[in-house]
């Protein structure tokens, strides 16, 4: 099949969260592409998930408000999206969406769906998700699903259900366990893919920013890769604590089927990082009410005991499999796990933590102590944390969890290939790529040699280059627009297809551009404006680079204008005309204060004289 055709044009902009799928990265050269048609490409996998909005509150009544001028509205499938002003109430009546607005007469429909920045208000809380949403209605409540991108969805709940104890390596490894678990598996929901309560996974529509960072990078570094067994996609799991040993399905879940990669062992790491001890005490009263409300069981029974599965009461992690309940000469029993949910949905997830526990009754009151938190089957994230701590990689803890079981690409079920050379390490999955390391490497050392001053340690500069399969799988990994054709964010960086840039005569360009983005981000202080980190790249990766950075064009834009379109920058035009300020103010910078100075001010801020200086028209 003939290929597409490609043209490559100037570098773009650095673009805000927001222009990116809010996912925060540092783009470089742009790439215009024409997308492969889909035969010529191997099987795609999912890109999109539909997620349940606010299903532990189960609201009857939201309000929608427009929170920007491309928030859009629809009344039904079919119907033609509108933009609206006024404020739109959605009842559910049944298993129908009642909406009304100032000025709209009131309607029912099956269906509403609205996209863009609208804001959604219930139960004394709002959020602006800023993703396409469907609403129905099921038995008088309102069912919300969000269509967001996986690898967001990955970021967002690496942020909700970390902590700090984890540490870069932990996080890979959480993220790979959160992306199989999200598409590997049914997760028991007919309306959505999976909810954003703890029955899936946890996601927190209004972020945690004090963990965004790290978990934004955790996913962009393992995009794309999900657990594989003896090349079959497999299960995955997480818990906060396994209490020094983890457990296999079936002691949670009497229905799992067994998997040889999910076993009950204990975990060392854990232990040494400190395993979770906890106690609870419960009424009858209250107990009675929560296992009536989970539909477990109803009120007027007697006592509440361990059950058995056989003639054992425990599985081999030792945690409880059932527990049982008398009533007179009769008894019932439920699986422990569904005891422990039922609490936790009734009082809080602070009561009983896990199923590993010992329970007596005392004058009506039960007093619980145990071990662990949460079920204890695949992924300890305490002890993941700990085997971070000392030193071990993301691998290293998905084979500590998941023996036999290893991090592959979810599109192909590939490893991923990992070359070295020095300090950069260079990523593949296909073979054509691989011809082309000799040139990744002459880029490298061409930004090493170009960077001059700002490189003081070159021994000490680790880089990763991941080269994805396709267009399609860099897009899908990264949210990046079809126009670029690498980013960089720290010392990782992300491209298109080594053969395709190098059939377009570009590798070598666009790879100097990204390493040189690296070498500047290694040493740049905090303070140093986006600007000088653009514009000094641009000077440096140009083709006629030399001592001489002189550049004859001068700036047209202010400063503050120019820093605005590098966070903004929505299109080719306005990424190039970005940076190619970005490179103007750079080089009157370097005129007037000569480069080694320059350097000196990337490395530890530039002066407000300075930037004041350059800055005058």
């Amino acid at each position: 099949m003939k290929q597409a055709a490609i043209n490559l044009i100037p570098t773009p902009a650095r673009e805000s969260r927001e222009q990116r799928s809010e996912i925060r990265f540092i783009s470089s050269t742009l790439f215009a592409l024409v997308l492969l048609a889909s035969a010529a490409l191997s099987a795609q996998t999912r890109a999109t998930l539909r997620v349940g909005f606010w299903t532990l509150w189960h609201d009857k009544s939201v309000t929608l408000t427009a929170a920007g001028a491309k928030a859009q509205f629809a009344a039904c499938e079919a119907c033609d999206a509108e933009s609206f002003k006024t404020p739109i109430t959605l009842t559910a009546d049944g298993d129908e969406v009642v909406y009304s607005a100032e000025g709209r007469p009131t309607r029912h429909t099956p269906v509403v769906e609205i996209s863009g920045p609208v804001t959604i208000a219930a139960h004394k809380e709002s959020e602006t998700p800023r993703l396409p949403m469907r609403i129905t209605a099921h038995k008088g409540v309102l069912v919300m699903a969000a269509t967001i991108p996986v690898e967001r969805y990955v970021e967002r709940v690496v942020a909700s259900e970390s902590s700090s104890a984890d540490t870069d390596e932990s996080l890979k490894a959480l993220a790979v366990v959160v992306r199989s678990f999200a598409l590997h598996m049914r997760h028991g929901h007919a309306e959505y893919d999976l909810c954003d309560s703890t029955h899936c996974q946890l996601l927190h529509w209004h972020g945690n920013p004090s963990r965004a960072a790290a978990a934004h990078a955790a996913a962009m570094e393992t995009a794309g890769e999900t657990l594989w067994f003896h090349g079959a996609k497999a299960d995955a799991y997480f818990n906060q604590n396994c209490g020094g040993r983890s457990a296999k399905p079936s002691e949670i879940w009497p229905a799992a089927v067994s998997k040889a990669y999910l076993s009950s062992h204990a975990d060392k790491y854990c232990s040494a990082g400190g395993a979770r001890s906890w106690a609870a005490s419960l009424t009858k009263d209250e107990i009675s009410a929560a296992l009536s409300n989970a539909g477990l069981v109803a009120p007027g029974w007697r006592h509440l005991t361990v059950g058995r599965v056989g003639s054992a009461e425990r599985g081999e992690s030792p945690r409880v499999l059932t527990m049982r309940v008398v009533a007179n000469n009769d008894g019932k029993e439920f699986s422990a796990e569904d005891f422990r949910l039922a609490i936790g949905r009734a009082y809080g997830w602070g009561k009983i933590l896990s199923t590993w526990f010992e329970v007596h009754e005392e004058n009506g009151n039960y007093h619980f102590s145990g071990r662990g938190s949460g079920h204890g089957v695949g992924l300890c994230q305490a002890g993941a944390a700990e085997m971070a701590t000392e030193g071990l990689s993301a691998e290293r803890i998905l084979a500590e969890y998941f023996p036999g079981a290893e991090a592959r690409d979810e599109e192909s079920g590939r490893a991923w290939q990992r070359k070295q050379a020095g300090g950069l390490t260079i990523e593949t999955l296909s073979e054509d790529d691989a011809a082309h390391v000799s040139e990744v490497k002459a880029a490298y050392g061409e930004s090493e040699s170009r960077a001059g001053g700002l490189l003081v340690n070159s021994d000490q500069l680790r880089i990763t280059l991941r080269a994805y399969p396709s267009p399609t799988a860099f897009r899908d990994a990264t949210l990046a627009p079809g126009w670029v054709a690498a980013f960089t964010e720290g010392n990782f960086i992300a491209s298109q297809p080594l053969a395709i840039l190098s059939a377009r005569k570009q590798l070598r360009k666009t790879l100097r551009h990204e390493f040189l983005h690296a070498i500047v981000e290694s040493v740049a202080a905090r303070s140093t404006p986006l600007w000088l980190h653009e514009g000094l790249v641009e000077l440096l990766s140009r083709d006629e680079a030399g001592a001489d950075l002189g550049i004859a064009a001068e700036p047209t834009m202010t400063l503050d204008d120019l820093n605005l379109l590098l966070k903004t920058a929505a299109t080719e035009r306005e990424s190039a005309t970005a940076h190619r300020e970005a490179a103007a103010y750079a080089a009157r910078l370097i005129e007037r204060y000569g480069r080694k100075q320059v350097e000196s001010w990337v490395r530890n801020g530039l002066p407000e004289s300075a930037m004041k200086e350059i800055g005058r028209r």
